[in-house]
């Protein structure tokens, strides 16, 4: 299951590098960009060429097409067991299947998302370092919340390691396939604000995925190990307060949009502006949304 999705996820990038070349790199040149061994790369090849993308005659391969959307595997099935514990988790908490004082059983979580126990376990005791999961003496897990006080010195975190993201994000090269990630959210952005009035509670999901992108061009594992617990408050749990949620989200849709504009323009002074007005809203959602200590 785990190489399954290393070549799907391979498969993916590969594809996300088609440019305006007629050939492909060689297959180390491949396996190194991709980050991914000659067997894989060998994999993803018989898969192009089957689909039609590419003729490939031994050392050569030649682009027969650019790829569509349909030749790309589902973002799910691309995804790890990691990742795929911490999406069924969060979104047990959003439909309120997880809630304060909740009982979280690892077996069962494991079954319901179809992974290993392990992986299950592994993600909540990372949690339980921030305070929001607690493990109960001679009993499971429990959802336990968080105070004003985490929720503003998260918040304070949160603006430090964005805007350094941000900035770094707005100074990317054109050629990079972030710019293509970026460009795919904006469109998932319209697509929400012209649908809005069905549409809006979904907009936790897709801020999640433009956050984190923002985040990714830091290049800072540190950034992007911290960024678990900060889209587990902020993207999750404070959406149990559902008071105005639609025009939150409505607005929230909009200044992403400002913000993605800024990025693309490479604008810094604009960026800083657009990211801290963004961020400025979100902390006041989030407080609104914590009890007082």
């Amino acid at each position: 299951m785990k190489q399954n999705t290393l070549f799907k996820e391979a498969y993916n990038r590969a594809l996300d590098a088609f440019g305006a070349t007629d050939r492909l790199p060689s297959e180390p040149e491949l396996a190194e960009s991709l980050k991914v061994s000659r067997t894989t790369v060998r994999a993803v090849l018989h898969r192009m060429a089957e689909a039609g993308l590419i003729d490939w005659n031994q050392r050569s391969k030649r682009v027969l097409r650019l790829p569509v959307a349909a030749d790309y595997f589902p973002e799910a099935e691309t995804r790890s067991a990691a990742e795929l514990v911490e999406r069924g988790f969060m979104a047990r908490v959003m439909d309120g299947r997880i809630g304060l004082s909740s009982p979280i059983n690892e077996a069962e979580l494991a079954r319901e998302i179809g992974v290993g126990t392990t992986t299950v376990r592994e993600f909540l005791i990372h949690f339980s370092r921030y305070g929001l999961i607690e493990k109960r003496r001679n009993s499971g897990w429990v959802m336990v919340g968080f105070t004003r006080a985490f929720a503003l010195e998260l918040a304070d975190v949160r603006e430090m390691f964005e805007l350094r993201s941000a900035l770094a994000f707005a100074r990317l090269p054109k050629s990079s396939e972030l710019w293509k990630k970026l460009a795919a959210l904006e469109a998932e952005h319209r697509r929400m604000l012209e649908n809005i009035d069905t549409e809006y509670r979904r907009f936790s999901e897709l801020d999640e995925r433009l956050h984190r992108l923002i985040h990714s061009a830091a290049e800072n594992r540190f950034i992007t190990e911290f960024y678990d617990v900060i889209a587990m408050v902020f993207h999750y749990h404070f959406q149990w307060n559902k008071k105005d949620e639609q025009r939150r989200n409505t607005v929230a849709v909009q200044e992403h949009l400002a913000y993605i504009a800024a990025l693309q323009a490479g604008d810094p002074i604009e960026t800083e502006l657009t990211c801290r007005r963004h961020l400025r809203s979100a902390r006041a959602t989030l407080i609104a949304s914590t009890p007082a200590d």
